[in-house]
């Protein structure tokens, strides 16, 4: 970290201070029981013992020497949590409360030093229409460190977003089952296909961010807008009540459709509001998690 800009330094110390109190103060076992781990490994061979299931023997083992031996496994709990986070436009949106993308660090945060606490790898892809970042996974703080380093630094383009590309690569480029955390306000099209692949060979979770002022648009009168993903303006009269209720029913209808995309592929989703803490709603999640586990 000797590299990095002072200013950003603070900003990820002030960040790895606040998430590991949340971690471990509140997400104590919650992240642990919430996510299985790769199922169940060899260890060794011992010699029998009296009420041993008779079902491990190993009668390879046993006939060398002469007498009964069974195999021991053990639970392989190690896994590896993918962070894939959307920088496009409309994830630097934000009214008066926190960007979505900035809450979308923090949340990264969270989950990447929830890892590194029950000794799980943690990669990071950052993306839009393009992979913007990738960062393979791998164990401990100072990766951690880099990766929060790698979601602080980037610098924001008008792109549009392509969840069905990112999917595609993701799904590619991991070899083994992961948890993936797919963190976007999901403003797309046509990326069903991608997604259910992705959910089949990975432990997928949505989170859908959002913000308020998407949903109650300021009674500002007249203002230029842009659209974050394209750069394209125009002049909208918001003093009109109209015209601020056809925005609003334009994102509550974006909203359902992702939402009822995910459902429909059986894909377990959070929904993040900006003027929310996230905590709350994660603990929820983790701990129903948990129960069906």
């Amino acid at each position: 970290m000797s590299q990095v800009p002072a200013d950003l330094f603070r900003k990820i110390r002030q960040l790895e201070i606040r998430t590991k109190g949340i971690v471990n103060n509140m997400f104590s076992g919650e992240y642990r029981s919430s996510f299985k781990g790769q199922g169940i490994e060899f260890s060794e061979v011992r010699e029998y013992n009296y009420g041993d299931d008779i079902r491990m023997i190993d009668w390879n083992v046993s006939a060398r020497q002469g007498k009964p031996f069974v195999k021991i496994y053990h639970e392989e709990r190690e896994q590896t949590l993918m962070l894939m986070v959307d920088a496009s436009g409309s994830l630097w949106f934000g009214s008066k409360y926190p960007l979505k993308y900035e809450m979308a660090i923090q949340l990264s945060a969270v989950l990447a030093f929830s890892a590194i606490k029950n000794n799980d790898k943690v990669g990071l892809c950052i993306f839009s229409d393009r992979i913007e970042r990738f960062i393979a996974p791998r164990k401990g703080r100072t990766h951690v460190l880099r990766v929060l380093r790698e979601l602080f630094s980037h610098q924001p383009e008008q792109r549009p977003t392509r969840l069905g590309m990112v999917s595609e690569y993701i799904s590619r480029v991991l070899k083994r089952r992961a948890i993936v955390f797919l963190i976007s306000d999901f403003d797309d099209l046509n990326f069903e296909k991608e997604l259910k692949i992705l959910n089949q060979k990975h432990d997928l979770i949505a989170v859908m961010m959002r913000d308020m002022g998407e949903l109650v648009p300021p009674h500002i009168g007249i203002a230029t807008v842009r659209d974050p993903e394209t750069g394209e303006t125009t002049t909208v009269d918001f003093g009109n009540k109209r015209i601020r209720e056809e925005f609003r029913q334009y994102y509550l209808r974006k909203h359902k459709e992702s939402a009822n995309l995910v459902k429909k592929l059986q894909i377990d989703s959070i929904e993040l509001f900006t003027h929310h803490d996230f905590v709350e709603k994660l603990m929820a999640f983790f701990r129903m998690r948990g129960r069906r586990n």
